[in-house]
């Protein structure tokens, strides 16, 4: 079975992004698609790092448990908010905490913004970065209007059109992780 790392990007009181990894981790859940944690990037309370964690002479525990998540998920999604056309600080800072744990891993971007264009200015920067590392950004989820579209513990205000769109954006990331197994 696939495991799958949401990681919640943002770490802003009030923030509204973490209802839609909250969405992603119930749905993957209800429909047995993987095994599926939320890395809350608030609940790690990560400084900003001035080293990669691999040129880090003594990392704390914190850190290595990060990167052993994001090594054993054979998917990743990340679920930030577009501030200011880009993406949260915190995103940028966890991403390169790590290298190697990133290679060829399939990443699905779910950006979420309160306007009208869900984040989509947020996700070409993010996917210049990913490919960068040699990430696979293979599949996007834009979220407009998110305070609309989705309340707490991931309750989608209009659940068939949620799970309709997730679908597709989750079989997507299905056939990516799979063939980057056959290739191992």
């Amino acid at each position: 079975m696939h495991k799958i790392a949401i990681i919640s990007g943002s770490v802003r009181t009030g923030r509204q992004s973490h209802y839609v990894a909250e969405y992603f981790n119930n749905y993957i859940k209800e429909n047995k698609l993987a095994d599926s944690e939320i890395l809350d990037l608030m609940e790690y309370n990560f400084p900003i790092f001035d080293e990669r964690l691999s040129k880090m002479p003594s990392p704390p525990e914190q850190l290595l448990s990060f990167s052993k998540k994001i090594q054993d998920a054979n998917i990743v999604i990340i679920v930030y908010p577009e501030y200011n056309g880009g993406y949260s600080a915190s995103i940028k800072n966890a991403i390169d905490l790590l290298y190697n744990e990133w290679h060829h891993k399939p990443i699905g971007l779910v950006s979420v913004s309160s306007g009208n264009f869900g984040g989509v200015n947020a996700t070409s920067l993010l996917q210049t970065v990913l490919v960068k590392i040699k990430a696979l950004p293979v599949a996007t989820f834009p979220v407009p209007n998110v305070q609309d579209n989705f309340g707490e513990n991931g309750k989608a205000m209009n659940k068939e059109a949620s799970d309709k769109r997730a679908s597709s954006f989750m079989k997507e990331l299905l056939w990516f992780a799979d063939s980057v197994n056959k290739m191992k």
